[in-house]
C-alpha cells in the first residue's frame, strides 16, 4: 500500500387486469388478517398474570425499545429506557416472543417466574448467518460455493442515491464501476470480463429475474444482497449464470409492535477533482506558437497575449455544485400469522452538469400471510417511476471551448466563435447547447411476485410463484432553433420514443427436507421455470416548429420520420438440487439445470447445466483436537457449467431488408437477404472450478474465507467470417460460437470484532486478485472496437486481456531534423510544415521495415485491474458511532482519449495546462511535443502517449453518527433517533490526470461524466 501510494391492445388489457387481480390476490389476505388480529381481539378479559423483567444483550447492557408480545395475542409492550418491561399475560403457560432490530428473536415460557431476565443475541455476519442461493435458503456454515453476501445495514450506512454505489468494495470479487451521471446504472463485473460480448450479471429480485436496473431500487428497501459467484453456486441459473448472479431480497415486517422509521438525509455534490485549462493569454500564445510552426497566418487579436487575461473557465460555467436530497418513510408490523412492510421514498439529486437531474418516487410493499397451518401466500411489490432530465452537455466540448470567447453576447444571446476557423475554431457554446437542449427520460416500473407455499407432509413443501415486471418509459428529446454561431440551427427539432417490456414468470418446485437420522441430514429440490418477455418501441421525429410553445410530433412541418421494433424471447427450464451433509461435517451439493431458449436455432435450443461441490468441516474430526483458538475451519471445492444466453433474440436467423429496385422503369419494393443465418448457434458456457476455505476463530471474533478459481468461457460468440462472393452482407455478419477467454484468481475476506465494553470495533478487508486472457478466436483475425477519432484502441487478440489497448509505442521526442532524417520514415516528403520534424513523437518501427504504418500497432495496456479491494473500519462507543470505508483498484490503466484533443495542439481548440511544458526548442521536453496546426506527423494517433496507470485509493465513506440517549426518547415519545454527517468519495489518492479515474469497463475515458464528491448530512427517526 506504501508503494502504491507513492507510486499514483386487448393482450395488453387482459394482462394489466390480471397483475391487478394478482396484487389484490396477494395484498387481501394480509391486510385482512393484520386487521382481523388487531380489531375484532377479544383478549382482554382472559389477562390475569403480571409478568415483569429487563432485556439486555449479551454483555449485559440493558436494550431499550424490545418488542415483547404474547405468542398468539396482540398484547404486547416494549422496554423502557433501562431495559425494563411490564406486561398481563393471560396465566404461566403464555410464551413471550421478544425481537429487536440486529438480534435474534427468543421465545420464553412463563411459567412460575414471574421475574424475568432475558439476554439477547447480537445477528451478526457469522457462521449460521443464513443467506439466499436461489430457489431457497442455506445456513452460511453449510455452504459449498462461492457467495458473498452484503447486508441491508451495510448498504443503508452510506447516504447513496442507488444500492449499486453502495455496494462498491463490499464483496470480494465483484467490481463495480459507477459514474457521476444522475440516475446513471453501474456496471457489476463479477470475478472478471468473461466475455466480449454482455458480461452482466443476472439480477435476481425477490425471486424474479429482472433486468430493471439497479438505480430503479431505493437502498432503503435492501434486506441483504447475495452474489452467487462460482459455477457451483450459480448454476441454479443455467443458461443465465455465466456471469454470475446478484440476488436481492427485500424487507419484510416482522412479528411484534409495528416501527414505524422516517429517514432524510440532503447532502452537496461536487467532481472529485477538476482539469486545469489554459486561460485566454495562454492560448493566445499557443496559437500563434502552433500556426507559425505551419506557416499559418496568426490572429491579429492574439498580438498580444498578456492583455488578454485569463477569459473564460467553460469548465466552471458547465459545472456546479449539485444539491441532493432523499427522503424514505418505512412501517412495518405483524402477528402469528400476518406480517407486512410497506414503503415509499423519493430522491431528487441535481447533477454536477448544469440543467441535469434525475428524480425517484419508489413504492415497496411485502406482505405474508398463514392461511392455514399448512398454507402460506405471500407478495413483493415494487413500484417506481423516475425521470431524467438533461440538456445536450458535452463536458469533453466544454474542455475544447476557447477561452478568448464570452458565454453571452452584449444583447444576452450566447455568444460563439465567430471568424475564421483556423483562428477561433467551430466549437459551438456548450454551455448554450447545455441549457435550452432537453432530452428527458420518464419511467414507469412494476416488478412483483405473489407465491403460496403448501406443506404436504411435514419434510415436503410446494411453492409456486408468479412473478411480473412491466417496464414503461418514454423519451424526448427536444433541441430549439437558434442563431448562433458558428453553426445556426435553422429549424427546432423533436424526436420522441415511447417502449414497453412485459416480463412473465411462473415458478413451481417441491422441497424436501429431512434428517434421516440424527446424522444424516437431506434437502431435495427439484421443479420447473417458465419466463417470457416481449418489448415494443415506437418512436419518430420531426422538424420545423412555427412556435417552439407547441412541442408534439403533429405540430412539426418538415423531414418528419417514424419508426419501430418489436421483440420477444421465452425461457422453459427445469430444475433440480440435492444438498447432503452428514453430521455437520461433510457436506455435498449438486445441481442440474435444462434450459430451452427461445434465442438459439433448432440445432442448439436445450442445454444442461450441472454442477458439483463439495466440503468437509475439518474442525469437526475428531483428529483435530479441538483448539480453542479455531471455532469452525471448512475447505469447499466445487465445480459446474453454466451459460451466457444474452446474445440478442434473433442471432440464429437471417436478416431481411427492404428495398426498391426499377423494373420496366417502375419502383418495385423487395426484400433482400442481408445477413446469413446461423441456425446451430447456441450459448457461451463458463467452467469454472473453485477451491475454498472458511474459518472463524478466537469465539467467532475473527472470520476468514480464501478462495481460488479458474473459469473458462468456452463457445464464445463471435463475429463470423462471411466473404462478400456470397452475396450476404460480410459487415452485419451472424455470430458463431469461436471463442475462448480465461479468468483466474484468488479472493480474499477477513472480518473481525474488536469490542470490549462499551467500546465496539468492527473491521473488515477484501482483496481479489483476477487475471484476464483470451485464448482463442474465430482462428488468428483479430477484433477491434473501441473507436476514438476513426481508430479503435481496443483490441481482442489471443494472448492479450479483453478490451487490451491497441496503438504504437513511442520513444521520446525529436530533438534535431537530424535525428529525423536517420530514423524510420513516419511522415514522408520535403515540405518542412508538412512532414516529420523537430519536436514531434518518435514512434517506435517494431517489425522494422523503416517506415511508420499500422504494421506497428502493438499491445499498450490493460483495462482491467489486476486487484481490487477495500477495508471497512465501524466503530462506536456509547451513542457515537464512526464508520470510515476505503475502496480502490490496482494494476489496470486507462486510454485518456480527452487527451488526443485537449493535448494534441493541432487545431483551435483549448488545451490543458500540460502543454505549457510543450517541445519549443532542442532539449526543451522529450515527452509533450511541439505545437503545430494539422499535425503533420500524426502525434495525436493513438499511442502509449494517452495511456495511464487507472490504479486509485479512494476513501469511499467516512461517516460520523450520534444516537440520542434513551431517557431522552422516552420523553418525546420516540424509539430512536441518530443524526450523522457523511461525506462520500472524499478523497481519491492516483496518479490519473483526468477528472477521476473511475472509467467504463473498456478503459477508454472520452467524455466521461465524473464521479461526484458528497458531504451530506441525515436523520434517522424510529417510532
Amino acid at each position: 500500500m506504501k508503494h502504491f501510494l507513492q507510486k499514483r391492445g386487448l393482450q395488453y388489457a387482459s394482462a394489466i387486469f390480471l397483475s391487478q387481480v394478482i396484487v389484490a390476490s396477494a395484498i387481501v389476505p394480509s391486510i385482512a388478517g393484520v386487521l382481523t388480529k388487531t380489531t375484532f381481539s377479544v383478549y382482554n378479559n382472559r389477562i390475569s398474570t403480571p409478568v415483569k423483567g429487563v432485556v439486555t444483550d449479551s454483555k449485559g447492557m440493558p436494550l431499550p425499545g424490545v418488542s415483547i408480545t404474547e405468542k398468539g395475542t396482540t398484547n404486547g409492550t416494549s422496554t423502557d429506557a433501562d431495559g425494563n418491561f411490564k406486561l398481563n399475560v393471560a396465566n404461566n403457560q403464555s410464551v413471550l416472543t421478544f425481537s429487536y432490530i440486529g438480534y435474534t428473536p427468543k421465545e420464553v415460557t412463563v411459567g412460575n417466574n414471574q421475574n424475568l431476565f432475558i439476554k439477547l443475541d447480537e445477528d451478526v455476519k457469522t457462521l449460521e448467518q443464513v443467506v439466499v442461493v436461489g430457489y431457497g435458503t442455506q445456513r452460511k456454515k453449510d455452504l459449498t460455493g462461492a457467495v458473498g453476501s452484503i447486508s441491508g445495514k451495510d448498504i443503508a450506512s452510506q447516504p447513496v442515491p442507488d444500492i449499486g454505489q453502495a455496494i462498491q468494495g463490499r464483496a470480494a470479487g465483484v467490481q463495480v464501476v459507477s459514474t457521476g451521471a444522475p440516475g446513471s446504472n453501474v456496471t457489476l463485473r463479477i470475478r472478471g470480463v468473461g466475455t466480449i460480448n454482455n458480461s452482466d450479471p443476472l439480477l435476481v429480485i425477490d425471486g424474479v429475474p429482472s433486468d430493471v436496473p439497479l438505480n430503479t431500487i431505493s437502498p432503503d428497501d435492501i434486506a441483504s444482497m447475495d452474489i452467487l459467484k462460482d459455477a457451483s453456486a450459480s448454476a441454479i441459473y443455467g443458461s443465465r449464470g455465466a456471469n454470475g448472479v446478484v440476488l436481492i431480497t427485500t424487507k419484510r415486517g416482522v412479528e411484534g409492535k409495528g416501527s414505524l422509521e422516517f429517514k432524510v438525509f440532503t447532502g452537496v455534490q461536487d467532481a472529485t477533482s477538476t482539469i486545469d485549462m489554459l486561460n485566454a493569454s495562454q492560448f493566445a500564445s499557443l496559437s500563434n506558437e502552433m500556426l507559425a510552426n505551419n506557416n499559418q497566418p496568426q490572429n491579429p487579436a492574439f498580438a498580444n497575449p498578456p492583455e488578454l487575461g485569463t477569459g473564460t473557465n467553460w469548465l466552471n460555467e458547465l459545472f456546479r455544485s449539485a444539491p441532493m436530497q432523499n427522503y424514505s418513510l418505512a412501517y412495518s408490523a405483524g402477528t402469528e400469522k400476518s406480517h407486512f412492510y410497506l414503503s415509499g421514498s423519493y430522491l431528487n439529486q441535481n447533477g454536477i452538469v448544469i440543467n441535469n437531474y434525475y428524480k425517484r418516487y419508489t413504492i415497496q410493499f411485502n406482505s405474508d400471510s398463514k392461511v392455514f397451518d399448512w398454507l402460506k401466500f405471500a407478495n413483493n411489490i415494487t413500484l417506481n417511476h423516475d425521470v431524467k432530465s438533461s440538456g445536450s452537455y458535452d463536458i469533453r466540448n466544454a474542455m475544447a471551448a476557447l477561452p478568448t470567447q464570452s458565454v453571452f453576447n452584449t444583447d444576452g444571446t450566447y455568444a460563439g466563435p465567430v471568424g475564421q476557423a483556423l483562428w477561433y475554431g467551430d466549437i459551438a457554446n456548450p454551455v448554450g447547447k447545455a441549457t435550452i437542449n432537453n432530452n428527458a427520460t420518464n419511467g414507469y416500473n412494476i416488478l412483483g411476485n405473489i407465491n403460496a407455499e403448501a406443506t404436504i407432509i411435514p419434510e415436503l413443501k410446494f411453492k409456486t410463484t408468479l412473478g411480473a415486471q412491466a417496464v414503461f418509459y418514454d423519451s424526448k428529446n427536444w433541441a430549439p432553433k437558434y442563431n448562433w454561431q458558428p453553426i445556426p440551427q435553422p429549424e427546432s427539432y423533436l424526436a420522441e420514443s415511447y417502449n414497453k417490456s412485459l416480463t412473465w414468470m411462473w415458478d413451481n418446485y417441491l422441497t424436501y427436507d429431512k434428517f434421516l437420522t440424527d446424522k444424516h441430514h437431506l434437502t431435495v429440490l427439484g421443479g420447473i421455470s417458465a419466463q417470457t418477455n416481449r418489448y415494443d418501441n415506437m418512436n419518430g421525429s420531426v422538424q420545423g416548429f412555427v412556435s417552439d410553445a407547441t412541442q408534439q410530433l403533429e405540430n412539426g412541418t418538415m423531414l418528419p420520420s417514424i419508426g419501430g421494433t418489436a421483440n420477444e424471447w421465452s425461457l422453459l427450464s427445469f430444475i433440480g438440487r440435492a444438498n447432503y451433509a452428514y453430521d455437520d461435517k461433510y457436506l455435498v451439493t449438486a445441481t442440474l439445470r435444462r434450459d430451452g431458449s427461445s434465442r438459439f436455432g433448432s440445432n442448439n435450443r436445450w442445454g444442461w447445466f450441472p454442477s458439483g461441490s463439495v466440503a468437509w468441516r475439518i474442525s469437526q474430526e475428531d483428529f483435530f483436537g479441538n483448539p480453542s483458538w479455531i471455532n469452525d475451519l471448512k475447505i469447499r471445492a466445487g465445480y459446474g457449467i453454466t451459460g451466457n444466453q444474452n446474445i440478442g433474440n434473433y442471432s440464429f436467423a437471417s436478416v431481411y431488408q427492404t428495398g426498391q429496385y426499377a423494373f420496366n422503369g417502375t419502383a418495385v419494393g423487395s426484400v433482400i437477404p442481408l445477413r446469413i443465418p446461423n441456425p446451430s448457434v447456441k450459448w457461451e458456457q463458463v467452467e469454472q472450478a473453485n477451491l475454498g476455505v472458511d474459518a472463524s476463530l478466537l469465539n467467532n471474533r475473527i472470520t476468514v474465507s480464501i478462495d481460488g478459481y479458474i473459469k473458462n468461457t468456452n463457445d464464445m460468440l463471435v463475429p463470423m467470417s462471411v466473404p462478400i462472393s456470397t452475396g450476404y452482407s460480410d459487415i452485419d455478419v451472424p455470430s458463431i460460437n469461436a471463442g475462448n477467454v480465461r479468468n483466474k484468481g484468488v479472493e480474499f475476506t477477513v472480518a473481525a470484532d474488536i469490542s470490549k465494553g462499551d467500546f465496539n470495533w468492527n473491521a473488515g478487508m477484501n482483496v481479489s486478485y483476477n487475471v484476464n486472457e483470451v485464448l482463442s478466436l474465430n482462428g488468428d483475425v483479430p477484433l477491434y472496437g473501441g473507436s476514438v477519432v476513426n481508430q479503435n484502441v481496443n483490441i481482442q487478440k489471443n494472448g492479450l486481456p479483453v478490451n487490451a489497448f491497441y496503438g504504437f509505442l513511442t520513444n521520446g521526442l525529436f530533438q534535431t531534423q537530424t535525428e529525423v532524417d536517420n530514423y524510420a520514415v513516419q511522415t514522408p516528403g520535403n515540405d518542412v510544415y508538412n512532414r516529420t520534424s523537430a519536436g514531434d513523437v518518435r514512434f517506435l518501427d517494431i517489425n522494422n521495415d523503416g517506415r511508420i504504418d499500422d504494421a506497428d500497432r502493438t499491445f499498450l495496456g490493460n483495462p482491467n485491474p489486476r486487484f481490487i479491494f477495500a477495508m471497512n473500519n465501524t466503530l462506536s462507543y456509547k451513542g457515537v458511532d464512526l464508520a470510515i470505508f476505503l475502496q480502490g483498484v490496482e494494476g489496470n490503466q486507462i486510454f485518456n482519449a480527452n487527451r488526443i484533443f485537449q493535448e494534441g495542439m493541432a487545431v483551435a481548440q483549448n488545451q490543458t495546462t500540460a502543454v505549457l511544458d510543450r517541445w519549443h526548442g532542442e532539449g526543451t521536453s522529450n515527452t509533450m511535443p511541439r505545437a503545430v496546426f494539422n499535425d503533420p506527423n500524426k502525434n495525436t494517433r493513438p499511442s502509449n502517449r494517452f495511456i495511464e496507470d487507472g490504479s486509485y485509493l479512494r476513501v469511499k465513506n467516512v461517516t460520523l453518527g450520534y444516537t440520542l440517549p434513551q431517557s431522552l426518547m422516552q420523553k418525546i415519545k420516540l424509539q430512536k433517533v441518530r443524526i450523522y454527517l457523511s461525506a462520500q468519495n472524499l478523497f481519491t489518492f492516483t496518479n490519473y490526470s483526468g477528472f477521476d479515474p473511475e472509467v467504463s469497463a473498456n478503459g477508454i475515458d472520452f467524455n466521461v461524466y465524473p464521479v461526484t464528491k458528497t458531504i451530506s448530512a441525515g436523520i434517522n427517526l424510529n417510532f
